[in-house]
């Protein structure tokens, strides 16, 4: 939804911009519509351009940047998973709690981060988290790691190969705890809203531009809209690629349903 509010914001205030260089255009005094001054229009609107263009890229290829590093960190999450669980197995049944946690907090973090998807089979909680609003801190879904956690550090090792098994199992849990925090951090906006309000006036300056210097004609007023209509669009994968758990582009729950399978299998 913020994705479909930026971009429709940005295409009203840009078609805006123009509307009011085109209607206004006739009310100039004439000395503001000689050749000299629209070419000097024309000098500064191909800077706007330029530096605009050059902007919208950088903030492209940032968003891009963070969405794939969001999709990299979940495929190592989940391989973090694996480990976890294959270390817990080879402690021995007395681990089985812990493991039984283990799967129930992964079918629910599936569940509930990609809600628009189909939940994994099995009985666990069902939650209502969401990344962008911060429930998954200190939601019940946590507490379900936690308690795999805790269940770990309360095992009673019965030889020397158990106390490194427990070990080791400490050790990948702090990191399967670490890197679920790097994610959520990952999830939220890291686009200023200023800067982005910035930007937009920039557009909207040049649209002003092309209304002043544009002929009055129907295809002209078409090829703008179509200019407007481009903007908001990277615009709206812009804001869209920067939130990578919502929206019609999202990261792909692939690698922890395929984690999901592995824990299965391994029970």
């Amino acid at each position: 939804m913020r994705e479909t509010l930026s971009a429709l914001m940005v295409f009203i205030l840009l078609l805006a911009g123009t509307g009011v260089g085109f209607f206004g255009k006739p009310y100039l005094p004439e000395e503001h519509r000689r050749h000299e001054t629209l070419q000097l229009i024309q000098l500064v609107m191909t800077m706007l351009v330029t530096f605009a263009a050059l902007v919208l890229g950088l903030l492209t290829a940032s968003a891009k940047s963070s969405f794939d590093t969001v999709g990299n960190d979940f495929r190592s999450y989940a391989a973090a998973l694996i480990q976890l669980d294959t270390a817990l197995r080879e402690y021995g049944p007395d681990a089985d709690s812990a493991r039984k946690l283990l799967r129930t907090y992964t079918a629910a973090a599936i569940a509930s981060t990609w809600p628009g998807e189909q939940a994994p089979p099995g009985s666990y909680p069902r939650f209502t988290a969401d990344l962008r609003h911060d429930k998954l801190e200190d939601g019940r879904l946590g507490d379900i790691l936690n308690a795999s956690y805790v269940a770990v550090r309360q095992l009673k090792p019965a030889d020397s190969y158990q106390e490194r098994t427990q070990a080791e199992c400490l050790a990948r849990f702090e990191r399967v705890i670490e890197a679920r925090w790097t994610l959520i951090e990952e999830a939220h906006s890291s686009i200023s809203i200023p800067f982005l309000t910035t930007l937009t006036f920039w557009l909207m300056i040049i649209f002003l531009s092309f209304g002043l210097v544009a002929p009055r004609n129907a295809l002209a007023l078409v090829m703008i809209m179509l200019g407007a209509v481009s903007i908001a669009s990277a615009v709206y994968v812009i804001v869209d690629l920067d939130t990578p758990l919502t929206g019609p582009i999202i990261s792909s729950s692939t690698p922890m349903r395929n984690a999901l399978e592995h824990l299965d299998r391994a029970h």
